[in-house]
């Protein structure tokens, strides 16, 4: 690869874990289009986040990173033509990272931005496809497009007439399908499932999904829970996600093809998550009831309660799936180079003191300052 490389998300939690990855472990450029309303700006969100990354090392990567104010809502990136194909032709690998991954978004807010900023990154990989230099453009899905398919869902699968949960499994199903669609492309997509901190360090940059109900729990706000305690609940920490992503993308092997990046049969269940949530805590752990049970048990709730029930409404789906997500081509590829997914049960804990300690992000902890520590 003698081109540069152009990474979508690099100020998020898991495009920020990426590019740690190859300022570290290479030479490369990195081009990072950033929402910003001018270069200037986006330069100083991105050494807010190497300064976060690495400490008083951030200096020296700081070179090797072109922050480019850029809008993945905008047609053609909200760049002037000549400016956009000049990029173009400098890079021969795109990640494309960057996502909303609320789960609240009105569906046509999602689409706005996870299918139409995936269109425009994709109109820029035509661009620099068309200049030759394109070897990969990779594409950080979720295997959460998988909705509530039931049973085995394998990286060969896409549709199988599944619904969604939410507005983010919908638009990131349908980001999908733009991509399937540029067939000329040498494409790979990559399906994180649910994503949570170092499992080292306990460290993470985003205190959603598991996190929320996590702290609704330690709190005792939480007399019951809709989930079914067999359930897998499949988490993978944020090194994992990172360390495959940078090693399936720095070969040419993998175009055309789709990894799970998942816990697999590693999974954790539902009920080994709420007894080691129960221990940690010191609070007796909460009913664990069907889902219909759970609508009808909670009728009788009031107050501060009922809140937080309903706040984790959105979450609690996510207790109760019975998708099992199939990793087989993803751990061909990453186990011979030491990259595996562990048990999110093995960790938890370092989870939670990690998210006690920064008080559930009320209190930002660094990178850097949690890896020091």
């Amino acid at each position: 690869m003698s081109g540069e490389l152009l990474l979508t998300g690099a100020t998020g939690f898991v495009g920020m874990e990426v590019l740690e990855r190859y300022l570290e472990r290479t030479d490369r450029r990195v081009i990072a289009p950033v929402r910003a309303p001018d270069d200037a700006a986006a330069a100083e969100r991105v050494r807010g986040t190497l300064r976060g990354l690495f400490g008083l090392r951030s200096g020296r990567y700081e070179r090797r990173v072109e922050a480019v104010a850029a809008d993945l809502c905008t047609p053609g990136l909200g760049l002037p033509d000549a400016r956009r194909e000049e990029i173009a032709c400098r890079v021969d690998q795109i990640i494309h990272a960057a996502a909303s991954v609320s789960f609240e978004l009105p569906l046509s807010e999602a689409r706005a931005i996870n299918v139409e900023g995936t269109r425009r990154i994709l109109e820029l990989a035509e661009l620099a496809h068309a200049c030759g230099g394109l070897e990969r453009y990779a594409h950080v899905s979720t295997a959460y497009v998988a909705g509530t398919h039931a049973g085995r869902f394998d990286e060969s699968d896409y549709d199988v007439d599944q619904s969604f949960r939410n507005s983010y499994e919908q638009s990131k199903f349908e980001a999908e399908a733009l991509v399937r669609s540029r067939p000329e492309l040498p494409t790979t997509i990559l399906r994180p499932s649910i994503v949570v901190g170092d499992q080292r360090s306990g460290w993470t940059a985003a205190f959603n999904v598991l996190y929320w109900p996590l702290r609704a729990f330690a709190r005792g706000l939480y007399p019951a829970v809709p989930a079914i305690p067999s359930s897998p609940v499949d988490a993978v920490s944020i090194d994992y996600v990172a360390d495959a992503i940078y090693e399936l993308c720095r070969s040419d092997a993998g175009i055309g093809e789709v990894y799970h990046l998942t816990a697999g049969r590693q999974a954790s269940s539902v009920g080994e998550l709420v007894q080691i949530a129960s221990r940690y805590f010191k609070r007796p752990p909460p009913q664990v009831l069907p889902p219909e049970e759970f609508a009808e048990f909670t009728k009788g709730i009031t107050g501060v309660q009922r809140s937080a029930l309903g706040r984790s409404a959105v979450y609690f789906p996510y207790f109760a799936v019975s998708t099992e997500f199939d990793d087989t081509q993803a751990r061909a590829r990453l186990e011979p180079a030491g990259i595996t997914a562990s048990p999110l049960a093995s960790y938890l804990d370092r989870l939670l003191d990690f998210a006690t300690l920064s008080r559930w992000g009320k209190r930002p902890i660094a990178r850097a300052e949690a890896f020091a520590a």
